[in-house]
């Protein structure tokens, strides 16, 4: 074999088990899912959009073939003491969204969504997160696109902001405020689309708090396990936070 088809496994993520690397190339065990995600990211390629991997098809064993992008995954994020880096975060995700209401879902599309979305308004990430992004001099990508489906542009937002302000106790609630601003004003929302994602916030953190309930309670992998490892606490936290420092948030977003 030679060296830049040897294959090596890619760490990290909850998932993502068997992702391995070959060359320029990322190589993940496909899902009944992974041809509308392919197709997918193949029109947000087309549409000029580079936050996200470019798709290269299928590997002989079946795998979905991803380019591979250097850079660094920031875990947590940390947006400093400048709105700059949230700003281009939300300017990113913006443009994910704009490049994605172009998209024509072929009709027989399949998805893994595991949270129903407030809406359906066109395909959406559903994991916009610190631990998804791959920072590097020329480009910010958003990787791990497995669960992209349908949702609506504030259910991604909103799970975006719980983890890039972070929005969690350990925020204090002002530099909350100023930093969901700043995500926001990359975004481009308007007042109307910002008081709306306010009152999303909490509920957005309890849908993930209520999916590894149901893992605990199910046995459901890796949910169970976040879920013993504590993570369906600190959703809770996170709604329990968003709810008490609402009207904190709205009017700093405002």
């Amino acid at each position: 074999m030679h060296a830049d088809d040897a294959e090596v496994p890619l760490a990290g993520g909850n998932v993502g088990n068997g992702v391995v690397r070959v060359g320029g190339t990322v190589r993940r065990p496909a899902g009944p899912w992974s041809r509308s995600v392919d197709a997918f990211l193949r029109h947000l390629h087309e549409a000029g959009f580079r936050g996200a991997p470019r798709p290269l098809g299928f590997d002989e064993q079946g795998r979905h073939v991803l380019e591979y992008v250097e850079g660094q995954v920031a875990m947590p994020f940390d947006p400093g003491s400048t709105p700059g880096s949230l700003h281009r975060v939300g300017a990113l995700i913006r443009a994910f969204h704009d490049a994605s209401a172009a998209f024509t879902v072929p009709t027989d599309a399949r998805w893994n969504v595991v949270i129903p979305p407030d809406s359906e308004d066109l395909v959406i990430h559903h994991d916009l997160a610190a631990w998804n992004l791959v920072r590097n001099p020329q480009r910010w990508v958003f990787i791990d696109w497995d669960n992209a489906g349908p949702g609506s542009r504030l259910w991604d937002f909103a799970y975006a902001a719980h983890g890039f302000v972070p929005l969690d106790p350990a925020t204090p609630p002002t530099t909350a405020g100023e930093r969901l601003a700043a995500l926001a004003g990359g975004y481009r929302l308007d007042d109307a689309g910002r008081e709306r994602l306010v009152g999303l916030l909490s509920r957005r953190a309890m849908s993930m708090h209520h999916l590894l309930a149901h893992g605990r309670d199910s046995g459901n992998q890796p949910w169970a396990r976040l879920w013993a490892e504590g993570h369906g606490q600190i959703w809770r936290q996170k709604a329990e936070y968003a709810e008490i420092h609402a009207a904190l948030l709205l009017r700093a977003c405002l």
